[in-house]
């Protein structure tokens, strides 16, 4: 039997402060650390990752979105938080709640504005993103005159940090990409600092940033998927500890007959007796469906059983012919010794996607 009763995503916050110390020796210029806990911590508990890291002393903290500032501000977290992609209809609570947003267009620069001085505000902390090349958010280059003179004409804001993002980093045959990026990036910064009269922050360097571009370190870095144990090449893999161990129980063990079917759809079909086992986790958990017939792979007993049928929204059927096991036996999905990164692979997919889409439901357990 298990000492797993249900569904569980474990959350190990030794092994997350194994790896902030591993990135933080990466730096070598004593750039701040800024932790990146959008998507509730990559899919964890957003306010236990975010209070570790204040107490690990990270300098800042990002979240995609305002209402996520908002939740931790609300848990107690008191650090700087950088906003990455605030929506004018959020302003309100932005300033509310003392968050820093990331301004990456004319608009959003001028909707910012507009709100601050008519609440009075003076120098409030925002941060401007030049795109670079990776044309997903961030102002143009041939715009900074005009930003320029928005920041002059006001006392609202103050930038406090200018960043941009590395569109491949973890792949070092795009070095001359990358590289380039990081010059315009230099480029574009001093143009702005020589006409708003002052200087702000640099950074530009994701986890794969920090691992591979040390001359892009600048005055600060970001660190989101590293954190969490994953540094997107074999040789960081494996000085980094996931921190999300993902595990399930045995609901129920079938004897199936030659020619019965499993599951919707009678996608699996047997060509011989076996045994199945039914795990009470699905699709509405995070195990999507492209994990499913013969795909993908769970393990039990250190045996591994692979997922057959189609996934449910609730529950899996995996094949344990031959594997010695009985109902409320534990089931890894995920861990330090079966990556979610590999796990990942095996639908063609990312870390970073089966991780942020674990449920809401399923329980999470901090060790």
């Amino acid at each position: 039997m298990s000492n797993v009763e249900e569904t569980t995503l474990f959350l190990d916050l030794d092994a997350l402060s194994h790896n902030y110390h591993y990135l933080k020796s990466k730096i070598e210029n004593g750039a701040k650390f800024l932790g990146v806990v959008k998507a509730f911590a990559y899919g964890s508990d957003m306010v236990a990752i975010a209070k570790k890291l204040e107490a690990l002393g990270a300098d800042y903290l990002a979240v995609a979105y305002a209402k996520e500032g908002v939740l931790l501000r609300n848990a107690g977290l008191t650090l700087p938080i950088l906003v990455l992609h605030p929506l004018k209809a959020n302003f309100e609570e932005v300033i509310q709640y003392n968050l820093e947003p990331n301004l990456y267009s004319e608009k959003i620069i001028a909707d910012f504005i507009y709100l601050a001085e008519q609440k009075g505000v003076k120098k409030y902390l925002v941060h401007l993103k030049f795109n670079t090349g990776l044309n997903r958010l961030g102002l143009k280059a041939e715009n900074i005159e005009n930003i320029a003179n928005k920041i002059n004409q006001t006392e609202s804001v103050f930038i406090k940090s200018v960043l941009s993002h590395l569109a491949a980093s973890e792949d070092l045959e795009e070095k001359t990409f990358s590289t380039n990026q990081i010059a315009h990036f230099i480029k574009d910064t001093n143009a702005l600092s020589k006409l708003i009269g002052y200087k702000p922050m640099m950074h530009m360097c994701n986890t794969s940033g920090i691992l591979n571009y040390p001359e892009a370190h600048f005055d600060m870095v970001r660190s989101g998927i590293g954190l969490y144990g994953y540094g997107n090449e074999a040789k960081y893999d494996k000085e980094l500890k996931p921190v999300a161990t993902l595990k399930t129980v045995i609901s129920q063990i079938h004897s199936i007959e030659k020619g019965e079917s499993i599951g919707y759809n009678r996608a699996f079909v047997a060509d011989k007796p076996m045994r199945t086992a039914t795990l009470p986790i699905g699709h509405a958990d995070g195990i999507g469906r492209q994990y499913g017939n013969g795909k993908t792979a769970v393990q039990i007993h250190q045996h591994w059983a692979p997922i057959i049928g189609n996934v449910c929204m609730d529950m899996i059927m995996v094949d344990v012919t031959g594997i010695p096991c009985q109902e409320g036996d534990e089931v890894l999905l995920f861990g330090a010794n079966h990556s979610a990164d590999k796990m990942a692979g095996t639908a063609k997919t990312i870390s970073y996607e089966l991780l942020t889409g674990i449920g809401a439901r399923v329980k999470r357990k901090i060790l």
